[in-house]
């Protein structure tokens, strides 16, 4: 789970400022010029409303007190006065409109650029990170981390920014217009953000922990949404809301605590900020009326104006430092899946397609010709061979664990040769998917060689390793999206006459005929539309329109109904025609045709050879045979 991992016992943001850095260098990495207009837009919407302000002391002093004794008074200069500070006021409004424009373009852009990136690092990481991490746990990062990004982003960072302006221009003015009074306003101001901060720090944590909670959540609805038929066969409903609730508790605490003690702030602020009002009109109004330091009404008038404007960026300070908070731990989350370690992959060996010369050698050639041949470049005499891709595969003392500490595979040692049949038996557990994750490098092994057509394994680039496999699972996974595009994922770049050839051969043209838009009929989420047995077939599909030279099996037919598993084999026939072939089986009669099979017990091989030398052993594969038997005699009643 996300929230696996060494800091899960302390929420919090642990390296803010570090965090903060790489979320600018995100944005700035493309949109720094966006962002440079952003500051000076909002310098300019600043600057006009503190210039607005200041000019009700112009307004008094210079236009409205001196009118007031004359008879007729001259209005000219004040409209242009006013007209002056329209100019101003419009100037500011633009400002603002465009700095919320340009922020819409950065904040979303920036997000859709992480999504890539999240995306990208995703699909590149190994299976053993999908083992250990919840899929509801992931899900939450792409989509309630990143979305309290896009709220810091958009909004909170660009209203500090504009705060601290503000408050710069603020304090400034008041500098100019009365010291005393200014005095008084940033000693009170010192007293809010002393209370503020304090706060903050403490709502801090719990916002982290309820993007964690949060997380946990959404992690448990996908689990359940998964695993509804279950939930409803074991009346498990009950049990399911109590665990839900208790999750669903946390998370409310969390968020209350938060809430809590963050809500307070802003009620806090107000009051000291009127507090601060207060006093400046006492104290700046004695100074007026006795005439003190130069204080005129109109100068008082402005900086009571000021102070009570000073109140709204300071709450703002206050109400944007829970949002960064909470998007920095979310962000910090975002980075912590941007640096996992994606797969590894040193291998230099490459699949090729070649064309064999009249002499038996073989030339690389662009176009595909059904044969294709290791391209193994040596280091050492820097010459390049080329060996055909026959499909045998070699175990040679290979021992496993998913963890260093628990090995599952001791000191396997097999082999397959060319267009060979082979099936592993053995109970549950006792690694026969394993060894075929092995073949696949979905891990690496921890002792021993794997060879495929005498070459080292870890010296073949994956992806041309596992162009060279074809795989049939018994639990296919079929994406949302048509028949066509389905089978096509088999080989990329195939004509859609390949395809529905493909798709013959696997006896999928009995169905596919009678869908509404026949191979461009869309089968839903993971083929919620079509039969246990149909979404076998497009798997068997996939498989032929790759035409691997090794295909692995497993337990391909177990789940199918007797109708559906007898087109399946008919469709596994035409796929499994003169290739290496590893079946993975519980059911001994699908291995009766096998040329060699592979007993295992515990992770150890117990047995191996033909089906007629381990039969007339007394060993594992007889017993497994015995049982079989028995289990086939039984009846109900």
């Amino acid at each position: 789970m996300m929230g696996r991992n060494r800091n899960a016992g302390k929420p919090g943001a642990q390296r803010p400022g570090k965090t903060l850095k790489r979320i600018f260098a995100e944005i700035l990495s493309r949109y720094k010029f966006h962002c440079l207009a952003v500051v000076l837009c909002l310098v300019v919407s600043a600057v006009a409303n503190v210039r607005g302000t200041l000019f009700m002391q112009t307004l008094i002093d210079d236009y409205i007190t001196p009118m007031m004794g004359q008879e007729n008074p001259d209005f000219g200069p004040l409209a242009g006065a006013i007209l002056g500070i329209a100019v101003v006021y419009v100037l500011g409004a633009f400002s603002s409109w465009l700095y919320n424009y340009l922020m819409i373009f950065v904040s979303q852009g920036t997000l859709k650029n992480l999504r890539i990136k999240l995306f990208d690092k995703m699909e590149r990481l190994p299976i053993r990170y999908f083992d250990t991490h919840k899929h509801g746990d992931v899900m939450s990062v792409y989509t309630n981390d990143i979305d309290t990004m896009r709220q810091m982003i958009s909004q909170s960072m660009p209203q500090l920014i504009s705060s601290v302006i503000t408050i710069v221009s603020i304090v400034t003015s008041m500098i100019i217009l009365n010291v005393p009074l200014m005095i008084i306003t940033l000693a009170m101001v010192a007293l809010t953000l002393r209370i503020s901060v304090t706060r903050i720090k403490s709502a801090g944590r719990f916002f982290v922990k309820q993007q964690m909670d949060l997380g946990k959540v959404n992690g448990y609805i996908e689990e359940m949404m998964d695993g509804q038929k279950v939930v409803k066969v074991f009346c498990h409903e009950e049990k399911s809301i109590e665990e839900f609730s208790a999750l669903n508790e946390a998370l409310r605490q969390s968020s209350f605590n938060a809430n809590r003690i963050s809500n307070t702030i802003m009620p806090v602020t107000m009051a000291m900020g009127n507090l601060s009002y207060v006093l400046c009109a006492v104290v700046g109004g004695l100074l007026a009326t006795q005439g003190y330091l130069g204080l005129t009404i109109g100068t008082l008038v402005s900086f009571l104006t000021l102070n009570k404007s000073f109140n709204q960026p300071i709450n703002q300070v206050s109400q944007q430092s829970n949002s960064i908070i909470m998007a920095l731990a979310g962000a910090e989350r975002v980075f912590a899946l941007l640096d996992e370690e994606p797969e590894v992959d040193d291998g230099y060996v490459t699949l090729v397609n070649v064309r064999r010369e009249a002499d038996g050698t073989l030339t690389e050639c662009p176009e595909r010709t059904h044969i294709w041949a290791w391209k193994h470049p040596h280091k050492a005499t820097g010459e390049t061979e080329y060996v055909e891709l026959k499909g045998d595969i070699v175990m040679d003392n290979v021992d496993f664990g998913y963890t260093d500490d628990k090995i599952v595979l001791h000191d396997i040692k097999l082999y397959a040769t060319p267009g060979q049949k082979i099936a592993f038996v053995g109970s549950t557990g006792a690694g026969k998917t394993t060894i075929t994750n092995l073949i696949n490098r979905f891990y690496d092994i921890q002792d021993g060689k794997i060879r495929y057509d005498g070459i080292n394994i870890n010296k073949i680039k994956k992806d041309d390793l596992r162009r060279s496999l074809g795989i049939v699972l018994q639990d296919t996974h079929l994406f949302t999206g048509t028949v066509m595009e389905n089978i096509r994922l088999g080989r990329r770049g195939a004509s859609d006459a390949e395809v529905m050839a493909a798709a013959r051969a696997a006896n999928c043209e009995e169905f596919v005929s009678k869908l509404p838009q026949g191979y461009q009929t869309p089968i839903g989420e993971n083929g919620a539309k079509l039969s246990g047995g149909e979404r076998q077939r497009i798997s068997i599909a996939r498989a032929l329109l790759k035409d691997a030279p090794i295909v692995l099996l497993d337990e391909a037919t177990a789940s199918l109904d007797v109708e559906n598993e007898t087109k399946v084999q008919g469709a596994l026939s035409r796929l499994l025609a003169g290739k290496t072939v590893l079946v993975i089986a519980h059911r001994m009669r699908t291995v009766a045709g096998a040329d060699h099979i592979v007993a295992l017990k515990d992770g150890k091989v117990a047995q191996q050879g033909s089906p007629q030398e381990l039969m007339a052993e007394s060993g594992l594969f007889r017993h497994m045979v015995e049982l079989q038997n028995q289990s086939a005699r039984w009846q109900l009643g």
